[in-house]
């Protein structure tokens, strides 16, 4: 019998973790804070998740993607990573982000993030994308050692999912509600 890994190693008990290759950095790192948040969208992409049950196609590519924010994650933690898959899934995306806004009203304004429970949820996985693309943009500038594809992958990512907020509003006959300027 296997013994079981402990959850708790006390080991970050004094505000530092560790990267790939035993680095120890406070949690505040910027590199901490991309892949925290990328971690972060993953979670919000399993909740949207389990609300898709008639939307197996979307379903399916944001399953894939949340092994590829695993693997991102790993990276943005210094760990090697091969990212050719990363330029097929973005192709991906936009190929889905095509065949789902072909079906839309077009879009001349702002429209506020809302509508159905499902397309919320869309939205808050959109805004959370577009922060871990800004953390990653910051860790880029500030360390340089960041493959730019990543950045690209979370753009289009954030893209599909904006899209997704408005099919899903569609598919349920709710319209997007425009934002007004005050005047």
């Amino acid at each position: 019998m296997s013994s079981k890994i402990r959850i708790y190693t006390r080991t970050g008990d004094q505000g530092q973790t560790s990267l790939y290759g035993g680095q120890r950095v406070f949690k505040s790192h910027p590199r901490v804070a991309a892949f925290g948040t990328v971690d972060e969208l993953n979670s919000h992409l399993g909740y949207l998740i389990t609300f898709l049950d008639k939307d197996h196609e979307i379903k399916n590519l944001l399953t894939s993607i949340q092994s590829d924010l695993f693997a991102i994650g790993s990276s943005l933690a210094g760990k090697s990573l091969s990212s050719h898959f990363l330029l097929s899934r973005t192709k991906e995306m936009e190929k889905l982000i095509d065949e789902l806004d072909i079906k839309l009203p077009p879009l001349n304004n702002f429209i506020l993030p809302s509508g159905s429970g499902q397309s919320c949820l869309s939205h808050i996985a959109r805004s959370v994308c577009r922060r871990a693309e800004r953390h990653v943009v910051s860790l880029t500038k500030e360390e340089g050692k960041v493959d730019k594809k990543i950045i690209s992958y979370l753009n289009r990512l954030s893209d599909l999912l904006f899209v997704i907020a408005r099919y899903l509003n569609y598919r349920f006959k709710i319209k997007d509600v425009i934002w007004k300027k005050l005047s």
